[in-house]
């Protein structure tokens, strides 16, 4: 017992070492939604509205195809751990070419946002509002994916603090630029949600940019050969392995955020005040989510660093050991906010209309929160495996058909049985909890599965590698 409480110490010190920066960046990323949505909430609601959906098809499109660069992480973490930098380097510059070719298909998605606007069946003024946000977002989305490239590399080599820093600087500039847009000054007129668009877009581009220059001038990267002689060619090898391993990663992303993030499609079918209640709650809900993703980022660097470096005793205590970190913060933060729910959502908006609505949802944070926890750090421990093709079945199951299917059915009570206490905005949040919770145990156990399977080949190797 002792021996076991050791070692999650150590390990929780370790994953904690590269969880703050991260958690720190992400939250200065999450911010700027935050930001967003506190300055337009007091511009109008239909720009609130606006807000909603074109962040929820901005996401989806983003998310999903940074799920795919992001594959450079497991890859670079392994050859990092195997001490083969140059290696690890030569998969940076093969994320940056994925990074330029997925970014022309997002665009061209965000430019042409009919299927998004069709889901939400958005008035006449929401829809000139989304286009004009969406059309600022597509410009930004080429500088967002390289740095999603940047950050998948920097957190695979333990490097995450570079990305805080580049993350906490984009959020200083945002602030007052978003303000300067959405509000208007002198002859500059009132953007509205537009302008929170364009300052996205000048804040990443930014981003990107500062971050070449830091890789060109920072001795650290220097081992990784990353400069010098300019953007490798692409190498349809090593673009295939990224692809095979970060296909199935942007999907199992895609079909988690577009479970959540559609659902501010459907809401806003029901009433303006609804749409703006539900994006309420779920700015909360994504901030929450800010701690598991970044114990899930270090746990999965750590892991795959202990892959490379044939140490899988300490990968398969590490992977345990977050999971478990992350289930205890979880439970914490969300009994929190379920006392506080009533302060909380007052801390956004004082419209009585709108707050009565994202109460009843918040009272759902709690559990939603504990479910989300578990199943992102057991994904990211699974991706750190290798194993990426199967989590996309048990998302598309349970977020799509048992949470957005389900939520729809509850929402508008599809053959009229749905206690009225569970139709609108509730019952997608009943309906996606639940979904989310049958994502996690199924991870989980998948994840107990291959472990064990890990611990038996250590074995069979050496009996007393395997022991724990």
């Amino acid at each position: 017992m002792r021996g076991s409480t050791h070692g999650l110490r150590e390990s929780t010190a370790r994953i904690a070492a590269l969880a703050w920066p991260v958690l720190v960046g992400q939250v200065a990323v999450l911010a700027f939604t935050t930001v967003d949505t506190a300055m337009v909430a007091r511009q109008s609601t239909a720009d609130l509205a606006a807000l909603a959906v074109g962040a929820a098809a901005y996401i989806a499109v983003f998310i999903g195809l940074s799920g795919v660069v992001l594959a450079v992480g497991p890859l670079a973490g392994q050859l990092f751990g195997a001490r083969r930098h140059s290696a690890a380097g030569a998969q940076l510059h093969q994320a940056v070419w994925l990074a330029l070719g997925l970014s022309l298909v997002g665009s061209a998605v965000l430019l042409f946002p009919a299927p998004f606007l069709a889901l939400a069946q958005a008035s006449p003024e929401v829809e000139d509002k989304v286009r004009g946000y969406l059309f600022a977002l597509a410009l930004s989305l080429p500088a967002a994916l390289l740095f999603s490239a940047y950050r998948g590399f920097n957190n695979a080599v333990s490097r995450p603090k570079a990305v805080m820093a580049l993350q906490l600087g984009g959020l200083a500039l945002k602030v007052p630029l978003t303000a300067l847009l959405v509000f208007g000054a002198g002859p500059l007129p009132a953007l509205g949600v537009t302008g929170c668009g364009i300052a996205t877009c000048i804040v990443m581009w930014c981003q990107a940019l500062i971050a070449w220059q830091v890789v060109r001038r920072d001795g650290f990267y220097t081992p990784f050969a990353i400069t010098g002689r300019g953007l490798q060619r692409p190498d349809a090898k090593a673009l295939r392995t990224q692809l095979r391993l970060g296909v199935p990663m942007g999907l199992s992303i895609m079909v988690e955020v577009t479970g959540f993030a559609f659902m501010a499609c459907f809401i806003a079918r029901i009433s303006v005040d609804a749409v703006a209640g539900h994006q309420l709650a779920a700015n909360l809900v994504s901030l929450l989510f800010m701690l598991p993703l970044s114990i899930g980022n270090a746990t999965s660097a750590l892991v795959a660093q202990s892959i490379g470096a044939d140490q899988r005793q300490q990968a398969r205590r590490l992977g345990w050991h977050g999971l478990l970190l992350a289930a205890g913060c979880a439970l914490v933060l969300g009994s929190v906010v379920f006392v506080g729910r009533e302060a909380i959502v007052r801390l956004y908006t004082g419209n009585e209309a709108i707050v009565a609505t994202a109460l009843p949802l918040l009272a759902w944070v709690g559990v939603f929160h504990f479910v989300d926890a578990m199943q992102i750090v057991a994904a990211f421990v699974l991706r750190a495996w290798r194993v990426t093709a199967l989590p996309v079945l048990i998302y598309t199951a349970s977020i799509w058909g048992l949470g957005m299917g389900g939520g729809y059915l509850l929402a508008f009570d599809v053959g009229g049985w749905v206690p009225p206490a569970l139709h609108g905005a509730r019952g997608y949040w009943i309906a996606s909890t639940l979904g989310l919770g049958v994502a996690a145990a199924s991870l989980t156990l998948l994840l107990v599965w291959i472990l064990r399977q890990q611990r038996r080949e250590s074995a069979a190797e050496s009996p007393q590698a395997a022991a724990d």
